[in-house]
């Protein structure tokens, strides 16, 4: 049938250059920023880098509550899924060194053992996927 899987989702999110993701904030609202793509997809497992100092950072150590969005807009029909899960923080030196790509070294001045440098990990639970009109859940 026309059902959404598993795989067809990770391959609409590898062709996205943008990944919108949400945190709670300490006042309990969520906040919704723009990152690039995960830098690696693994089962139901997305990863990110980023700044260990960014504000994103503290918001998910202090609650992992997290959504993450992809959409792709066609001429005239839209795509969209939202990922619901638990963000991670890892500061372990070797995903950091597995994620890491070449032009990251603008970013951190240190390379990959830069302190500022961490990978987001992001463990969906469940998945809403948005299709001309219609909606579903698919598992993950």
């Amino acid at each position: 049938g026309n059902k959404m899987t598993k795989e067809d989702i990770i391959k609409l999110i590898k062709k996205q250059k943008v990944a919108i993701i949400s945190s709670i904030n300490e006042h309990g609202y969520p906040v919704i920023r723009a990152m690039l793509r995960p830098r690696k997809i693994e089962r139901n497992e997305l990863y990110f880098s980023t700044n260990l100092s960014s504000n994103k950072v503290s918001e998910y150590n202090n609650c992992p509550k997290a959504c993450v969005y992809f959409y792709k807009k066609g001429l005239i029909s839209y795509t969209g899924i939202a990922l619901i899960g638990k963000m991670e923080v890892l500061t372990n030196q070797e995903i950091k060194n597995e994620i890491w790509k070449l032009g990251d070294s603008i970013f951190y001045k240190n390379g990959k053992t830069d302190p500022d440098y961490c990978v987001l990990k992001f463990t969906i639970e469940n998945t809403r996927f948005y299709k001309d009109l219609k909606t579903e859940d698919v598992k993950f």
